[in-house]
C-alpha cells in the first residue's frame, strides 16, 4: 500500500480529538491547507470535491439514498464538514473507505488487537488508543506508565463484578453521573430506569454493587450513605452508629446528651464512634485523583424519525473544516522556477488533496456502519437493554460489503448520541445463544437478563432450580446448557436454589 492509503486507513480508527490534533498538524505543515470558519466565510479558498447527497435517514427497510444532488448555485466548494454532512454527501454507493487488502497484515488480527471475535466493551468516557501516526520507536514518552484517572478504575471493577452487558450498560451510565466528590448527588433512579428500558429494581442492584468499588464510599447519593458504606466495609456499621448517622446534625451541633440519647450509649461509646467517622473520607473521588473527567463528544447524532425509523448524521462539532486553497497554489506554482521547488508546491498539493478525500471517506464510512448498527439493534432503541441482539463484527461487514477489519477499526473510539444516552459504538457487539429452533440467536445479555426475572419471581414455594430453568428456556426458544444457566447465575451472584430457598423461608 501507498503511504497515503496507508494513512487513510488509520484515519478510520482516530477519535474525533486524535483526528483535530493530526488535522492541526497536517495544516502547520502544508500550506496549501487552510480551516473554514464556516459556510459564509469560504469564498477565498476551495477544492474541487464532488458536491453530492447521502440521505441520513435510516427508515425501517434501511438506509434511504438518493442520487448525487446538483452542485449549489453560488458556485461555492464545501470544505469537509458540509461534504459530509446527510445534506451534502455523496451517494452510499459510493465506495466508502475499507481495507479489504490481503497484504495489508500478516496474520488476521485487527490493528486493535481483536481477532473479530464479539467479547468488546464500550465506555461512556473511554477514549483509549493513539492516532498511529507517530513513529512507534520514536517517542518514548507516549510508553511511560500513566496514573490511572477515576473513571478507568471503576470501568476496570465494572467489567470484573458485573459480567452482565445490561449491567455493565447501567454502571457505565451510574459512572458517568459522579459529580467530583464521587457522589450521585441528585441521583433520579425513574428516570434512568425509563432512559434505558429497564426496572428500577436492576438500577438498584447494580447501584448497590457498584458501592462496593473502590474507593469506599464512592456512588453515595449523600453524606449518611458515603459514610455508611465505607463503615459497613469496616464492620462497624452496628445500630448505635446507624442511629447516629441518622442524626448527623447533632454531631455538628456536638451535642454529646442528644447524641447519646439517641443512640443509647455512654460518653466514651461517643467518643470511640466519632473518632471512627472522623477516619473516613466524604469526598472519596477527590482522594483517588483530582483530574476532572472529560465528557464524551458524540461523533453520530441519532433521534427518532416521526415518520417511523430514525433519523442519524454525523456531529458537524467534531468534523475539522478543511479546504485546500487552489488561488494560492495557482499563484505560488506560477512563480515557482526550481523543479525542487515545482515538485515540493505538487506534493503539497497532492498531500492536501488526498487528506479532503480522506476525511470525506472517513465520514461515509462511518455513517453507513452506524446505519447497519441501529438496524440490527433497532429493539434496543425501541424497548431497553434487555432486547440487546447478538451481534459480531462479521454481521455489519456481510450487511454493507466491507471487510471486518474496517467495521473494528470505524467502532472503535466513535461514539453515537441516542435517545438512550451516548454509547461507544463497541456496546453494540454482544455474544449469542443459539435458539432452540436453529433460527435466530438469542442476546447473552437477554437471556442473563431473563434468567435474572424468573428468579427475582419466584415465590419460597416454587424456587427454580437450574434444570427448571433450563426447561423453562427452552420452551421459550432458548437452547441453552445447564452449565451456562449456572455459570450466568453465579456471574450475577445469585444463590443457589438451595441457598435461596432457606434464605425465603427464614424470612417467612
Amino acid at each position: 500500500m501507498t503511504p497515503q492509503l496507508q494513512q487513510a486507513i488509520k484515519l478510520l480508527q482516530l477519535s474525533n480529538i486524535e483526528l483535530s490534533d493530526f488535522v492541526d498538524r497536517e495544516i502547520e505543515q502544508n500550506p496549501l491547507l487552510e480551516r473554514d470558519g464556516g459556510p459564509g466565510e469560504g469564498g477565498e479558498a476551495g477544492g474541487d470535491a464532488e458536491a453530492g447527497r447521502l440521505d441520513g435517514r435510516l427508515e425501517a427497510s434501511g438506509v434511504d439514498a438518493e442520487m448525487p444532488a446538483a452542485p449549489p448555485a453560488d458556485g461555492r466548494t464545501r470544505d469537509t464538514v458540509e461534504m459530509t454532512s446527510s445534506d451534502t454527501m455523496g451517494s452510499s454507493a459510493e465506495a466508502p473507505l475499507d481495507t479489504d487488502y490481503e497484504n495489508v497484515y500478516s496474520d488476521d488480527r485487527f490493528s486493535d488487537g481483536s481477532d473479530g471475535g464479539s467479547e468488546v466493551y464500550g465506555s461512556y468516557g473511554e477514549r483509549g488508543g493513539r492516532s498511529g501516526f507517530e513513529d512507534d520507536d520514536g517517542n518514548l514518552e507516549a510508553t511511560l506508565t500513566s496514573e490511572k484517572n477515576l473513571r478507568d478504575h471503576l470501568t476496570e471493577q465494572l467489567k470484573i463484578d458485573l459480567p452482565d452487558h445490561g449491567d455493565q450498560l447501567i454502571g457505565l451510565a451510574l459512572i458517568d453521573m459522579l459529580d467530583e466528590a464521587g457522589w450521585l448527588a441528585g441521583f433520579d433512579g425513574p428516570a434512568l430506569a425509563e432512559q434505558l428500558g429497564c426496572g428500577l429494581d436492576r438500577v438498584e442492584r447494580v447501584l448497590a454493587a457498584c458501592q462496593r468499588f473502590d474507593p469506599p464510599g464512592i456512588f453515595a447519593r449523600s453524606l449518611k450513605e458515603c459514610l455508611a458504606i465505607q463503615l459497613r466495609e469496616k464492620n462497624r456499621l452496628d445500630p448505635a452508629m446507624a442511629a447516629l448517622l441518622d442524626n448527623l446534625e447533632l454531631l455538628a451541633a456536638r451535642n454529646l446528651p442528644a447524641i447519646m440519647k439517641v443512640c443509647g450509649v455512654d460518653a466514651e461509646d461517643v467518643a470511640d464512634m466519632v473518632a471512627d467517622i472522623r477516619k473516613l473520607n466524604p469526598k472519596p473521588a477527590l482522594a483517588f485523583d483530582h483530574t476532572p473527567a472529560q465528557l464524551v463528544t458524540p461523533d453520530i447524532l441519532m433521534r427518532p424519525n416521526p415518520g417511523g425509523g430514525w433519523l442519524i448524521d454525523l456531529n458537524p462539532d467534531t468534523l475539522p473544516r478543511v479546504l485546500v486553497n487552489h488561488r494560492y497554489f495557482a499563484r505560488i506554482s506560477d512563480g515557482a522556477k526550481s523543479k525542487a521547488d515545482k515538485d515540493y508546491i505538487s506534493e503539497r498539493f497532492q498531500s492536501a488533496n488526498w487528506l479532503v478525500k480522506s476525511l470525506h471517506q472517513r465520514a461515509t464510512t462511518i455513517l453507513k456502519v452506524a446505519g447497519e448498527i441501529i438496524r440490527q439493534q433497532d429493539a434496543f432503541f425501541i424497548h431497553g437493554v434487555s432486547h440487546l441482539r447478538p451481534l459480531i463484527l462479521r454481521d455489519i461487514a456481510e450487511a454493507i460489503g466491507m471487510h471486518e477489519s474496517t467495521v473494528s477499526r470505524v467502532t472503535t473510539n466513535k461514539f453515537m448520541a441516542t435517545q438512550r444516552g451516548v454509547f461507544e459504538l463497541k456496546y453494540f457487539f454482544t455474544s449469542a445463544i443459539q435458539s432452540a429452533d436453529g433460527q435466530a440467536a438469542h442476546s447473552a445479555e437477554a437471556v442473563r437478563h431473563r434468567i435474572k426475572t424468573m428468579i427475582d419471581a419466584e415465590k419460597p414455594s416454587d424456587v427454580l432450580s437450574d434444570d427448571k430453568l433450563v426447561e423453562i428456556l427452552r420452551d421459550e426458544g432458548i437452547d441453552i446448557a445447564r452449565r451456562t444457566v449456572a455459570k450466568y447465575r453465579e456471574a450475577m451472584k445469585i444463590p443457589s436454589s438451595v441457598q435461596r430457598r432457606r434464605a425465603k423461608m427464614s424470612r417467612m
